[in-house]
């Protein structure tokens, strides 16, 4: 018996999607003044996949988007093209901040989803009380 369902284990990945991409942002900021560094980003295109693979739908149109992509895992990959001072360095500062807080309102409302799950279990345990 699967106590917490496909959708926690979906919330558990969206929270470790998180995670790694504060840490990628961190890492960034950190290397706002390294020469040459070039920054980088966490891949949602595939986290996406990924969860949507685990949905079970059927296709009714064409136009619809596929659900048996399956992606394993995230990507973090650097922003080649993109050089924001003269020493070859591609962090923008503002855009890592920008990046920073919408990150923390996704994982605040993963959060408050997963918080939610708990809490429906602890009411089925205790009889509704």
């Amino acid at each position: 018996m699967d106590l917490f369902g496909k959708s926690t284990q979906n919330l558990q990945r969206a929270l470790d999607y998180s995670s790694l991409k504060n840490q990628t942002i961190a890492h960034n900021i950190a290397n706002v003044d390294t020469p040459g560094y070039k920054a980088k980003d966490v891949k949602f295109d595939q986290f996406l996949n990924e969860a949507s693979s685990r949905l079970e739908a059927n296709r009714t149109h064409a136009k619809h988007l596929p659900f048996d992509q399956m992606e394993q895992s995230f990507s973090v990959k650097a922003r080649q093209n993109v050089t924001y001072n003269h020493n070859g360095n591609s962090v923008d500062l503002d855009k890592e901040m920008s990046e920073l807080a919408k990150n923390q309102l996704y994982y605040e409302a993963v959060t408050e989803r997963i918080n939610g799950k708990f809490n429906t279990i602890k009411t089925v345990l205790g009889g509704g009380s």
